[in-house]
C-alpha cells in the first residue's frame, strides 16, 4: 500500500487504524479488556503483517458501547452477547423497513 493510498483510507470506517494500545487509550481502557471483547467475538481486529492487533473506528465505536455496558456492573461476556443482539435487532429492523417500502412500490394504492 503507497502512502497516497493510506490517506485515500482515513476515512474508511473499517480500515484498520488503530493499534492495540492506541485503541485501549481512547477508549480509557485496557488492552486487556479489547483481548477479551475479541475473545467473545464482539470485534475481530485484523493482524498487520507482524501479527499485531490493529482495530478501525467502526470497531472502537463497537468497543465503547461493550465499555459502557460494563462500566455499569454488566460482566464483559454479558456485555458483548447484548451488544451483538442490539446490532441483529437493528439490522432486522433495517431489513423489514426496506421489505415494507419494496412492497409498497410494487403494490401502489388504486386511484379512486
Amino acid at each position: 500500500m503507497t502512502a497516497h493510498d493510506s490517506v485515500g483510507r482515513l476515512g474508511d470506517d473499517d480500515h484498520p487504524a488503530y493499534t492495540m494500545g492506541r485503541a485501549a487509550e481512547m477508549l480509557g481502557t485496557t488492552q486487556g479488556f479489547l483481548r477479551a471483547i475479541g475473545d467473545h467475538r464482539l470485534i475481530t481486529p485484523l493482524r498487520s503483517e507482524g501479527g499485531h492487533r490493529r482495530s478501525s473506528r467502526y470497531q472502537l465505536r463497537v468497543a465503547a458501547r461493550a465499555r459502557g455496558l460494563v462500566d455499569q456492573g454488566t460482566p464483559v461476556e454479558a456485555a458483548c452477547r447484548i451488544v451483538i443482539l442490539e446490532d441483529r435487532l437493528e439490522a432486522a429492523h433495517r431489513i423489514s423497513a426496506e421489505h415494507r417500502r419494496a412492497a409498497g412500490s410494487a403494490n401502489p394504492p388504486a386511484a379512486a
